[in-house]
């Protein structure tokens, strides 16, 4: 048994977004035309599903995120690479921040994230894209 206090979610976010960029609705839609960037979509499929994703994103889970950005994992994608920027989001902004910090630290280092998540790119008015009709999977009800 350890005597030391369990570090809270919200204070490992605040330290990860202190080492990556943290992007406005805005800020991510003008870099999102660069041939070099990839916005990546870390939700669960079910927030994809329910509620579509920003155009153009590509959805890696966040639980298996370090799995397919390492080239020696049987699960790599080759969507990823160190030498391009990637652009990570959630539904608020905490989860894309741990992802956008563990990237960096696998060797990723153009790394940022929508600081307001998917939420805050719908409350800009920002395009949103259904992913419904070309899924494979359909959750249950």
């Amino acid at each position: 048994m350890t005597d030391q206090p369990i570090k809270k979610a919200w204070d490992l976010v605040e330290e990860a977004k202190a080492s990556i960029d943290n992007l406005t609705p805005a800020e991510l839609a003008a870099e999102q035309s660069s041939d070099d960037v990839v916005v990546v979509d870390i939700r669960d499929f079910r927030e994809l599903y329910g509620k579509g994703k920003i155009p153009g994103a590509v959805h890696a889970p966040r639980g298996m995120l370090e799995f397919w950005i390492d080239p020696e994992s049987e699960y790599y994608r080759d969507v990823f690479s160190p030498d391009r920027r990637y652009l990570l989001y959630c539904a608020a902004g905490g989860r894309s921040a741990l992802a956008a910090k563990t990237m960096k630290d696998m060797g990723y280092p153009n790394i940022g994230h929508l600081e307001e998540g998917f939420g805050g790119w719908e409350a800009a008015g920002m395009e949103t894209e259904s992913v419904q009709e070309k899924s494979k999977w359909v959750p249950k009800s």
